[in-house]
């Protein structure tokens, strides 16, 4: 008989507050805001940090004078330098394996503590140049004659740095232009689009207010005038249904749907979660937010609809976890675009889809908006790629806790055609 795997323990979660591109963390390397995140975390938790044997890490925009963000964060953090770190991608699902990069570690024995997270600064991209004007600047360096001579040819428009875009190069569509083709292909309408993003603000305003993120957003005091960052700038507070309608469509002016209203923020921000073994924690006397009981990955065609994962990764965690979604309290579907929500949400409870896509007999099961996105999620609350998976596992934790629920999913889409999904149990 196979010995049973052991429980993962999510001891504690934390998170930066999230920010606008270009507003309170536009001066903040990635490094230096994901290793005071994790030093936060640590001194919260009142763990020991040479009990943490490992860190992994995601970034999405990857930083150039950081190629191995985790290994960073541990040099800049409070963890002892031999702790073994390494870093991830998978697009906006990177901290979702980051997550379960730690898990597998706990489960097959290697490690019994880790710490799993992901961060994003877009207010500092690397910015490029075209092919030209990158070739000569190579052959520059390496050229054994006149530097100038590289540059012959080199005019004026070569000089313009690429502005960064967030594209798909196997469909050549950005993750805008997916949501808006995802719109016109699920009947997805504008008004139900603003009414899901109004009620996202709506629901993380209350939060918000209510406390809820006390325990789960960190402050920092930004140089030089160390002013206090201690909220999200991204949520509105004085959401009004009627004003989204004014908004200009963003990636198809003419006939589209997806407006800058509905759809996430290009974000800066970092969130992390310290994972142990159950028996671990219970021998250091720990109290977990909860366990990790089920996560699966899925990859479809971004040639079709490209932010449909999650509904392909939700059925194969909900079989792992031996639930259906009518057994799930609450859910945190990640918000990239209003219109990619609600196509997910359409195709669950669809026979049609179940049967055509996922070959199966049942929908996935009908969403109970009631219990959905219930704190906010990406479109209110900022989409900081790689720091939205481990953001959505703390913020279920504490949502569950709060609402005595007992089983929580979170899941994402990524690009490439990629899904995430996890299943977590209440403590």
């Amino acid at each position: 008989m196979p010995q049973r795997k052991e429980r993962v323990a999510v001891i504690a979660g934390l998170r930066t507050p999230f920010q606008k591109i270009a507003t309170g963390f536009r001066t903040v390397p990635s490094r230096i805001l994901s290793s005071h995140l994790v030093s936060e975390l640590i001194a919260r938790s009142d763990v020991d940090p040479n009990e943490v044997e490992k860190l992994v890490f995601g970034q999405v925009v990857m930083s150039p004078d950081a190629p191995n963000l985790a290994r960073e964060v541990v040099l800049g953090s409070n963890l002892p330098v031999t702790t073994d770190a390494y870093s991830v991608s998978r697009a906006c699902a990177s901290s979702y394996q980051s997550a379960v990069d730690v898990a597998m570690n706990i489960q097959s024995g290697v490690i019994s503590a880790g710490v799993a997270g992901g961060c994003d600064v877009m207010s500092q991209p690397a910015i490029s140049f075209n092919k030209k004007m990158t070739e000569a600047m190579v052959k520059m360096s390496y050229h054994k004659g006149s530097k100038l001579a590289a540059f012959k040819g080199i005019g004026l428009k070569d000089l313009m740095p690429s502005q960064p875009a967030i594209k798909e190069p196997s469909s050549d569509l950005t993750m805008g232009q997916a949501a808006e083709k995802m719109a016109k292909e699920n009947g997805i309408s504008r008004e139900d689009q603003d009414a899901l993003a109004h009620r996202s603000h709506t629901n993380a305003t209350n939060a918000w207010e209510q406390g809820w993120f006390n325990e789960q957003v960190m402050s920092m005091a930004m140089a030089p005038d160390y002013s206090l960052v201690d909220k999200d700038n991204i949520y509105r507070a004085n959401s009004q249904l009627d004003k989204y309608a004014k908004l200009r469509p963003v990636f198809d002016r003419e006939f589209g749907s997806v407006t800058a209203a509905n759809s996430s923020p290009l974000t800066d921000g970092a969130s992390a979660v310290l994972l142990m073994s159950e028996s671990k924690a219970k021998a250091l006397g720990y109290q977990p937010l909860g366990f990790i009981k089920s996560f699966a990955f899925a990859a479809i065609d971004p040639n079709w609809q490209m932010l449909m994962g999650p509904s392909f990764a939700t059925p194969k965690a909900l079989d792992a976890a031996k639930l259906k979604l009518k057994d799930i309290d609450l859910i945190d579907m990640h918000e990239a675009f209003a219109a990619q929500v609600l196509s997910n949400t359409q195709a669950f409870s669809s026979k049609t889809f179940a049967q055509e896509r996922l070959n199966r007999k049942q929908a996935i099961g009908d969403i109970d908006f009631d219990k959905f996105n219930v704190s906010g999620s990406s479109i209110s609350l900022g989409h900081p790629f790689a720091a939205t998976g481990t953001r959505q596992l703390t913020q279920m934790l504490y949502d569950l806790k709060r609402t005595g629920g007992q089983h929580g999913l979170i899941t994402a889409c990524a690009a490439g055609g990629l899904g995430a999904a996890m299943v977590l149990e209440s403590a």
